[in-house]
Formats: structure tokens, sequence, C-alpha cells
């Protein structure tokens, strides 16, 4: 039995809250149970100096969490003067993970920011920083749409969405929330497209090695949890 009674295949409950900045280009606050992530995506209409006058555009990302998105009330990073490892590696996924089904010849020589401010953290916050981060993406895209700049299908060619699953009392369940992660056997970070693509795959175990039966497990959950993930954000997109 999970601590939080679902079953082995079930996640959280999972919204998407989009136009919640009044600034931003595109926003979206994400849900995943109590994981709460602000996602916003901001355009700049101009591209980094090593990308000038190569007429593509650039996707990347920012993540940080709020001192007390967790239990114990964290320090700013800023206040120590510089970023975490665990930071970094987390939006640098991020960046990759949105520029994987994004063509940036049709972006032109425009940038996308798309920040990731965790307010509330229970557990899978860069997959739910991923997952929330296309809506907010998309959000941006579709505004400059709307203005002539872009046509957003031709920008974002698929969907991208992740999800965490892992062993637990020796079973494999989806969506795992802090209580699982923190005394799980393995846990694996899965993203992946709308149309199925493997973007990236981080899989850890914790104590024994786990099998590639198990992995297989994992990654049926994955998929399974990903399609009603994407799914998600096209009504969300919709509305």
């Amino acid at each position: 039995m999970r601590p939080s009674s679902r079953t082995p295949d079930q996640m959280r409950a999972v919204s998407f809250e989009r136009g919640v900045s009044k600034h931003a280009e595109g926003s979206c606050l994400v849900k995943f149970g109590d994981t709460h992530v602000l996602c916003t995506a901001s355009l700049e209409e101009r591209v980094p100096p090593w990308m000038r006058n190569s007429g593509k555009g650039w996707v990347t990302a920012e993540y940080g969490m709020l001192p007390r998105a967790t239990g114990d009330r964290m320090r700013r990073e800023a206040s120590a003067g510089k970023q975490g490892g665990r930071t970094l590696e987390i939006q640098r996924l991020i960046g990759r993970s949105l520029r994987a089904i994004c063509n940036l010849q049709k972006l032109g020589e425009n940038q996308i920011t798309v920040d990731c401010d965790v307010i509330q953290a229970d557990g899978g916050t860069r997959t739910a920083s991923i997952t929330g981060g296309f809506v907010a993406m998309m959000d941006c895209l579709l505004w400059m749409q709307e203005r002539g700049m872009v046509r957003a299908s031709d920008v974002a060619t698929d969907h991208v969405a992740a999800i965490s699953c892992g062993l637990y009392n020796g079973a494999a369940v989806t969506d795992l929330d802090y209580d699982e992660d923190s005394s799980a056997q393995a846990d694996a970070n899965f993203v992946m497209t709308g149309s199925g693509g493997i973007v990236e795959i981080q899989g850890t175990a914790e104590g024994d090695p786990f099998t590639e039966e198990q992995f297989a497990q994992l990654f049926g959950l994955a998929r399974q949890s990903i399609a009603e993930l994407v799914k998600l954000q096209k009504e969300a997109l919709a509305r």
C-alpha cells in the first residue's frame, strides 16, 4: 500500500492553470498533488551572442525553490552568492526537454526563457516543472502567434512531459511523492514526447541494483502516465 493509498499506476491530482502572471507572455501554475510550481515564459527579441545572425532562436530555463517550499526554511541561493549543483542540473534538464520538441529555426532570432519557481515541494519538482513549463512556453508561442511573429505549431512540433517512477516496497509505482521518493529502492525520471519519443531518462538504484524487468515496469508506467499528462496539457491549452 502506498502512503497516499494510490494504486501503483495512479498519479496524484494534476492541474494546469494558465494566465496566472499579468506580465509574462506565457504562464502556468502546475500542481502535482502537493507539489506546486509557477512556470512563466518570457520573450526576448534577441538571442545569446553566440547565436546572433544564425537565424535560429533559443529556449532556455531557470529553476528555483522558494525558502518555505519545504518543511524547513531553505536559504535563498541568491544570498549564498551562487546556484547549487542540483539547481543547475535541473534547469539544464528543463531547457533540454523543451528544446527537444522545438524547431528553433522557426522561432527566428527570439529567446524564450521559462522560469520554474517551486512554491511548494512534495516530490517530483523537476518533472512538474518540465510538464508545466511546456504549457507556459506554448502560451508564449500563442501570444507570439496572435501578433504574427510565429506559427506556434511550427515551433513546437510535439508535446513534452515528465514523470517520476520508482520501486517502493518492491513494487513499481508512478509519480512519487516525497514520502515514497525518500524511501524508494530505486527511482527514475522519464521525459518523453507526446508521440512517445524518449528525451531523457535519469535512473538510480538507492540500494541493490534493479533488474531489466523492473526497469521495463517503470518504463511502462512512465509511458502510461505521460500519455495522461499530454492529454491534460491539450485540454488546458484548448481552454
